[in-house]
């Protein structure tokens, strides 16, 4: 089969991350709010892509990508400790909203947009931890594809638009805490 690049694919998933041995359910994307993306412009994981792009509507799909394939192994060097000035609003720590367990958003020096997960907050520093959520999980999607055709020329210029960087590039609005945050389905979330 000729595949076929810049094709509107919306998929049906579930996700389960396997770790250890042991398959938990990470999330969903239902029939009613798929997940969509157009092939050919790394929109996605590639080794999803991969398997998806060239099934046709109503074909089902059940298929795991190695953590090496998809976030990584988790690296234990990308846990840093970040001076506790950096997360200062108008003089004083944002302690609303760095909290244990809260997934903030930072900038490269590169300028680069990422998320790190606070572990721990201390008297000088703030300890982070930068690696993918599901680094060093095995990656299981079961589900059906809803829709798959050629994307319109509107929706290439689309895309252009949304990766052009900046918050409310995803096409939903401003993001707020960021696209990662932000449940937009049309495939800035991943």
């Amino acid at each position: 089969m000729e595949t076929v690049e810049n094709k509107y694919i919306t998929v049906a998933y579930k996700l389960y991350s396997i770790e250890n041995g042991e398959k938990d359910f990470e999330e969903e994307a239902p029939v009613e709010h798929p997940f969509q993306f157009i092939s050919g412009l790394g929109m996605t994981l590639e080794p999803f892509e991969a398997q998806i792009k060239d099934l046709q509507i109503g074909d089902k799909f059940d298929f795991t990508i190695p953590a090496s394939e998809a976030y990584g192994e988790y690296d234990d060097d990308h846990v840093i400790d970040l001076p506790k000035e950096i997360f200062m609003i108008e003089g004083k720590f944002d302690s609303d909203r760095v909290v244990e367990g809260a997934v903030i958003p930072l900038m490269t020096s590169e300028g680069q947009r990422i998320n790190g997960s606070v572990v721990e907050v201390k008297e000088d520093i703030v300890v982070m931890d930068m690696n993918h959520p599901l680094a060093g999980c095995d990656l299981n999607f079961t589900g059906e594809v809803v829709e798959s055709r050629l994307a319109t020329n509107e929706e290439l210029a689309e895309v252009a638009r949304m990766m052009g960087g900046g918050c409310g590039s995803c096409g939903c609005g401003d993001c707020g805490d960021g696209c990662g945050d932000h449940e937009c389905g049309g495939g800035c979330c991943h």
